[in-house]
């Protein structure tokens, strides 16, 4: 039995478009939140309070199962400068025992075995036979940086110690929890929040600190981000101060143990388990993935990124040449717990924290988006029985990894002043695969949420 014409004229067009080989390829990573997405979300905490909770209850929320606790006084010892020719002073009432003028400025170096203290014009103030010496204040003593352009370091309430450390000395300031915790709470979270969200930072920065304290040397916490961001009194503002004032000595304990409270910028809407985002930890009761619904008010509650083939390739280190990144094991938010990088002569496993690492990005919850498109010019057809020779149709094809979940995707087209336009939509097919007759030459893309295909010339 003979087919109809106009049914094999459809089928040689079918047969015409070729694969979409040599297309013009685009990754792009579609994330969401900031940070390693354990604990509290700074973010978070700052919608509930909005919402208007206590701080008492966002920590319950953010740290499972924990209780408020109080504190006994103690110390803190923070690295300010470490291994530094000299270290100078301003402020000090004292040093090493000795009066010294507040209004002066003095410097201590290694001299012989011990440390020698000098005024700012080189008379020698003394000569300690010890590897350690504190200047004291009646107030806040400034710290002056090494450099002769005399800029400051910081403002620093407590004690400041220089020790023999190397072929220099390093300071250490030591003060109580409260004072320490009061340069750190405006350095972690902007002062004009909300004042239950400061007090959450409050009680989560001091806990943090007790639970994470360095076991051994001379120091127990750094002054950025190994430890937490400390300023000193720089970095104290009046609301910050009364959320500590407010929060005295409270700290987050779990079975009467003090917790170690991670906290972070953006959770993107959901925190992580601590296993799934710290790769290899053990599990923690309190440290689990809980709902965030008011942590959409970060400017990294959703994020996109676009990369090409060649640096996934650089970064990634593939076998052979990169072809995709394959997920094969998400947490609890869901974040990228391992995947797959794909290439021409293999695969090879990696984590997603070494994932964000290698490319930078803003968290382990993201999905990798593969956009191919081409132009596709069908030949002209014109079968001799049937008619004129048929006019060649204008194709954008390509593929959309992994395939959206309506498998609805838009189809733009460039316009006067660059804006992009939609012509209309098209399904794909389940494994993402798109096709689609244009009625007009132009520049097309393809899109999918802000997920943004390459740019497409059609003639």
């Amino acid at each position: 039995m003979r087919r109809s014409a106009p049914v094999l004229i459809a089928l040689l067009l079918f047969a015409a478009v070729p694969a979409t080989a040599g297309a013009a390829v685009r990754h792009v990573f579609r994330g969401a939140g900031f940070g390693h997405g354990i604990g509290m979300s700074q973010y978070g905490s700052y919608g509930y309070a909005l919402q208007g909770a206590k701080y008492e209850g966002i920590l319950a929320h953010y740290y499972r199962g924990t209780t408020l606790s109080t504190l006994s006084p103690g110390a803190v010892r923070v690295l300010l400068q470490p291994v530094d020719p000299y270290i100078r002073v301003r402020g000090a009432t004292s040093v090493g025992g000795r009066r010294v003028k507040p209004e002066g400025t003095y410097i201590a170096k290694r001299g012989g075995a011990g440390i020698v203290v000098t005024s700012s014009r080189g008379t020698r103030v003394a000569n300690f036979a010890a590897s350690s010496i504190k200047f004291r204040g009646a107030d806040p003593m400034r710290l002056l940086g090494p450099a002769l352009n005399g800029v400051s370091s910081g403002l620093y309430r407590g004690s400041i110690e220089v020790r023999l450390d190397g072929g220099g000395v390093t300071s250490i300031n030591e003060l109580d929890m409260d004072s320490y915790i009061r340069g750190v709470v405006a350095g972690e979270m902007p002062s004009s929040w909300p004042l239950e969200a400061l007090k959450v930072q409050a009680v989560a920065a001091r806990t943090y600190a007790l639970s994470t304290a360095k076991s051994s040397g001379s120091f127990d916490q750094y002054p950025d981000t190994r430890s937490q961001v400390y300023r000193g009194v720089t970095g104290e503002s009046v609301r910050s101060d009364a959320a500590v004032a407010d929060t005295a000595r409270q700290i987050v304990t779990y079975n009467g143990v003090p917790a170690v409270t991670y906290y972070f910028s953006t959770s993107g809407g959901q925190t992580e388990n601590v296993e799934f985002s710290f790769i290899g930890s053990l599990s923690k009761p309190w440290l689990v993935s809980v709902p965030d619904p008011y942590d959409n008010q970060s400017p990294y509650h959703r994020w996109t990124v676009r990369f090409s083939a060649a640096r996934l390739d650089r970064a990634l280190g593939a076998p052979g040449a990169f072809k995709r990144l394959k997920v094969t094991e998400r947490g609890e938010s869901p974040r990228v717990v391992k995947a797959q990088v794909v290439g021409t002569s293999g695969t090879r496993t990696v984590t997603g924290p070494q994932v964000r690492s290698a490319l930078g990005l803003r968290d382990t919850w993201f999905t990798d988006y593969r956009v191919a498109s081409s132009s596709v010019r069908p030949r002209s057809a014109r079968p001799s029985s049937w008619g004129p020779r048929l006019r060649a149709a204008r194709v954008l094809a390509g593929s959309l990894e992994p395939a959206p979940h309506s498998h609805l995707i838009r189809v733009e087209r460039r316009g006067a002043g660059g804006r992009w336009q939609l012509v209309q939509r098209t399904r794909t097919s389940r494994s993402g695969r798109y096709r689609v007759t244009l009625a007009r030459s132009g520049v097309y893309r393809v899109a999918y949420g802000a997920v943004k295909g390459p740019r497409v010339r059609i003639r």
